[in-house]
């Protein structure tokens, strides 16, 4: 990585704009903007600096938001940001700001959904056009350097067209810049019913029957492909497993989805965790990006999935995601990191995947074709490049069926399969240990932590390990110790330095995560700090007049829109996990006041609880947990 090649004194020599072989991002400590710090564009992180030059050149803003393990924000770098005809563009007609999502999601809340609104999609790297006043009228994702033969414009076109619209269209472009922006506004908030409707079990059940409807009976999981790990239906559905006898339906939802990651290629058979999502409804060909929250998340549901069946795959599996948490994220200070990288060496997933000769020589005559056909590699490859199409020669590792039906087809016993297959799985481990490993994003987030904290705590539990549970204390002392100034939490931090006032998700999930190391460990300690992080939270994030919690603090710097986000993303919604806290706070505390802040805070979102309750699952959680006053 760049930062490594300077030492602090090299950097203190360079100039403000980082002179002739840098830009303004060596100073900055996110290995995604470092990515980009020898780019020849003139890239400015977000920041007055930037913003006083775009009003006073009176230029368009370019704004380009990323993450370190995004394959295709890596592909933009190489294909265009390093481009000396591209940075030219850039360098003459806009200011140029770069920002890691992970570092501020605030900016990422406000622009993703700006895209939403322009495209119909969304993604990363995600590029916006802004006037200078930090309006959007002009969106989009992944874009070619070149113009597709097809007549689709590339990128380079995409600079000089919209360049000329600011400089010749200015009315027009300020005009969709400002319808824009109060589309933004209006959403910004969801709106408040005109009276509200407190939460029922009629409402619990009428969002199972929809989950229902959603499911996918043949491959598991829901909806249509991509797939993605679906956290928040598995901890709806697991909770509710827990509280009342599940109906077969709801068991079968949750087996078939834990089964097919368990044995697809969502899942790192070598060396344990999950990747990002599957690109096909079969879980078969990842985006091979590990992020932490995922696998705290997948770590929790497998957890459930063994409280619930008592199945030792979903153990196993649990222990697998457990160890390649504490074996792979955890820093030295004893927080988590944020991801792994999703390529290396220019390819994404090469790491992870074999050719069919690399494994037979690997494994030897005895074992290879057995392990070759269990896990259904072939000669050919069965992995296709994204881009292309095309087969690479190379292969995924996965099942198609649970091992008993394995052992079944391929004529042995489970008992004989399994340990084979083990032993054949440790010797690719020792073969891939030699390769070059994809890179790690050292950031330290709040959020992240505080989920696999709360995972960790539940894995020492339920699988009587105690290194989990100390591995969680030591996350919790690094962020209370090192993520806090004056009282109040920091949203990252790179070793011991932390940064960035922390968000309404960093509290939720940190106290949260703390609420769950308390009833693990029954140590106060862990519970009164739980406390004063939701105090925080009800003191500067909650909204006088509905509510419902923004999710930036009252004194964090002013944007475009203030967003208050009911909705469940890749994570549970910050306003999910912050009522749900209140309910657990409450009923640990008998403190009625929270119990009170968080009916109300239901009360807020009721509209978007009886309107679109597939997308707002982690407040449907948070509603049973309030009903039942279980505190989960």
């Amino acid at each position: 990585m760049v930062r490594s090649l300077l030492s602090d004194e090299e950097r203190a020599a360079l100039p403000p704009d980082g002179g002739a072989r840098f830009n303004r991002l060596i100073f900055e400590k996110s290995p995604y903007l470092l990515l980009h710090a020898e780019n020849p564009v003139d890239w400015y992180p977000w920041g007055q600096e930037a913003l006083d030059r775009a009003r006073r050149e009176d230029k368009c803003i370019f704004l380009s938001l990323g993450y370190a393990a995004c394959h295709w924000c890596h592909v933009m770098e190489r294909e265009s940001f390093a481009r000396p005809e591209v940075a030219e563009l850039l360098n003459e007609n806009y200011v140029a700001i770069k920002v890691d999502r992970e570092e501020r999601p605030d900016l990422d809340e406000i622009y993703m959904h700006a895209t939403h609104l322009l495209t119909g999609a969304g993604g990363w790297p995600n590029n916006l056009w802004l006037t200078p006043d930090q309006k959007p009228w002009f969106a989009g994702t992944y874009f070619p350097r070149e113009d597709h033969p097809g007549g689709q414009p590339g990128f380079k076109s995409h600079l000089r067209v919209l360049g000329d619209m600011w400089r010749t269209h200015r009315r027009d472009v300020e005009k969709q810049s400002e319808q824009l922006t109060q589309a933004l506004q209006r959403a910004a908030r969801p709106p408040g019913p005109d009276e509200p409707v407190p939460p029922s079990r009629h409402l619990i059940e009428r969002a199972l029957q929809e989950l229902e409807e959603d499911f996918d009976r043949r491959h598991g999981g829901f909806g249509k492909a991509p797939k993605f790990p679906p956290h928040n239906s598995l901890r709806l559905l697991l909770y509710e497993a827990a509280q009342r006898p599940p109906l077969p339906s709801q068991r079968e939802m949750i087996t078939a989805t834990l089964d097919a990651m368990a044995a697809g290629g969502l899942r790192d058979h070598v060396g344990g965790g999950f990747h990002r999502y599957c690109l096909g409804a079969h879980w078969i060909v990842p985006h091979f990006e590990k992020m932490l929250y995922d696998n705290a998340l997948l770590l929790e549901a497998y957890l459930g999935g063994l409280h619930l069946t008592g199945e030792q795959e979903y153990r196993r599996v649990a222990a697998e995601t457990a160890e390649w948490a504490l074996r792979e994220m955890q820093a030295p200070g004893g927080g988590f990191c944020s991801a792994l990288d999703a390529e290396s060496e220019g390819q994404e997933g090469k790491y992870y995947l074999w050719r069919q000769t690399e494994v037979e020589e690997a494994l030897g005559p005895a074992r290879a074709p057995l392990f070759v056909r269990v896990f259904h590699l072939k000669p050919e490859g069965n992995f296709r490049d994204e881009a292309t199409g095309e087969r690479t020669g190379e292969n995924v590792l996965y099942r198609e069926r649970p091992w008993s039906a394995v052992a079944s087809q391929v004529g042995q016993t489970e008992e004989a399969l399994r340990p084979e297959m083990d032993e054949c799985l440790r010797l690719l481990a020792a073969v891939r240990a030699a390769r070059v490993r994809p890179a790690r994003d050292d950031k330290v987030l709040a959020s992240g932590n505080g989920l696999m904290i709360g995972a960790l705590a539940q894995a020492g539990v339920a699988l009587s390990e105690p290194r989990y549970t100390q591995a969680a204390a030591q996350a919790a002392d690094f962020a209370l110790s090192h993520m806090q100034r004056a009282g109040r939490l920091l949203h990252v931090a790179y070793g011991d330095e932390a940064a960035v006032p922390a968000y309404l998700d960093d509290y939720a999930c940190l106290a949260d995560g703390l609420w769950e190391l308390h009833r693990a460990t029954g140590e106060p300690r862990w519970l009164h700090e739980a406390q004063r992080l939701a105090e925080v939270m009800l003191d500067h994030f909650r909204d006088v007049s509905c509510q419902g919690m923004y999710f930036t603090a009252d004194d964090q710097e002013p944007l475009l829109v203030r967003m208050m986000r009911p909705y469940d993303e890749a994570t549970p919604a910050g306003n999910a996990v912050a009522i749900r806290l209140l309910v657990r706070l409450g009923q640990t505390l008998q403190e009625p006041r929270y119990l009170q802040a968080a009916e109300e805070a239901l009360d807020c979102f009721s509209g978007a609880l009886h309107d679109f309750p597939l997308s707002s699952q982690g407040l449907i959680l948070a509603a049973s947990t309030w009903l039942d006053g279980s505190g989960g």
